[in-house]
């Protein structure tokens, strides 16, 4: 049985790889009008956005 802490880690960030996907879940966020939910939201857009403009 697969135990919780054997599970990788999920960062949201990482499903942020297009200006399409941070659209339709900031859509998403913003319809739940949860004010907390959006500041995390806007913090998983930040990240997402710094890594994407990383040079390679």
């Amino acid at each position: 049985m697969t135990q919780i802490a054997d599970l990788p880690e999920f960062d949201m960030a990482d499903y942020l790889d297009n200006d399409e996907a941070v659209a339709q879940y900031l859509s998403v966020v913003l319809a739940e009008g949860d004010a907390g939910e959006l500041a995390d939201a806007l913090g998983h857009i930040a990240q997402a956005q710094r890594v994407r403009r990383r040079p390679a």
